[in-house]
């Protein structure tokens, strides 16, 4: 009888809580990512799903609770030794972040020249290949404006892969992109996944790419974890908030006229 061994759990977060200011943004929530997955964090806007990935980045310190990327306590770590685990992670912002003075080659190569020791012939050799793998090939020469904005986030994704992180972050990779790019970008993040092995994490609202792309999602709204699952599971799943979110349908807050009276004077 084969035993079935549990998956590898790559990223592991238990009772995480975030404030901006006084303002609560994530409740005591707690997730596991396995190794090798595509896991999807959705939400709608305000829900808490960017909070969410900037504490797993490191780039948030939680109010409380625990994360542990790769083993690493990263709530604890020190600032050189967060440096040291950010050297494994791969990050794709939503609006690529490239920096507009600097050619293709120079953004992909930039990871290199702040982390590795390399000759320019090899950080070339190893920019082209990225470039081959996004399809960008023969692109490195262009400067930022003369791309397309399909073209910029693939440029941008090819620096986030340019050193082979065990981890890659998107944050709305399929944000401002016409429906077909956004159909390519998908197929790109599957082909990351198989080709690299590696373990992926997505932040998005966009339901069709979410649900074509991910082994699991996440469901995020008003700071709670509302579900964990396949994507049949979180399609089947009876939670009203989560089928509002699925069904694009509003919420239908109760509005207390006091508390309301109270927010627009300032009245304590």
């Amino acid at each position: 009888m084969e035993i079935k061994q549990e998956p590898k759990q790559i990223i592991n977060i238990s009772n995480l809580s975030a404030h901006y200011g006084e303002r609560r943004i994530l409740n005591n929530v707690s997730m596991a990512i396995n190794d090798g997955e595509i896991m999807v964090i959705m939400g709608s806007s305000g829900s808490g799903k960017t909070t969410l990935l900037r504490s797993m980045l490191g780039l948030k310190k939680p109010t409380s609770g625990t994360i542990q990327l790769m083993d690493k306590e990263i709530t604890t770590l020190s600032t050189k030794d967060l440096y040291k685990v950010r050297q494994q992670l791969g990050v794709s912002f939503q609006g690529g972040a490239l920096f507009s003075s600097m050619s293709v080659r120079e953004n992909i190569q930039l990871p290199l020249c702040e982390h590795t020791k390399l000759d320019q012939k090899t950080m070339d050799i190893m920019c082209r290949l990225k470039l081959e793998v996004v399809n960008l090939s023969g692109y490195e020469n262009l400067m930022p404006a003369e791309l397309s904005g399909g073209m910029l986030k693939r440029v941008a994704l090819a620096r986030s892969i340019i050193m082979d992180p065990r981890l890659l972050f998107f944050d709305e990779p399929s944000a401002g992109l016409d429906p077909v790019t956004s159909a390519e970008l998908d197929e790109l993040i599957i082909t990351l996944k198989h080709a690299m092995k590696m373990t992926i994490v997505v932040v998005t609202h966009e339901l069709e790419s979410a649900f074509r792309i991910a082994d699991r999602i996440t469901v995020v709204d008003q700071g709670d974890i509302l579900i964990i699952g396949t994507v049949e599971e979180v399609k089947n799943c009876s939670n009203e908030r989560v089928q509002n979110l699925l069904n694009r349908r509003p919420r239908n807050d109760t509005i207390n006229a006091d508390e309301y009276l109270r927010r627009l004077t300032g009245a304590a």
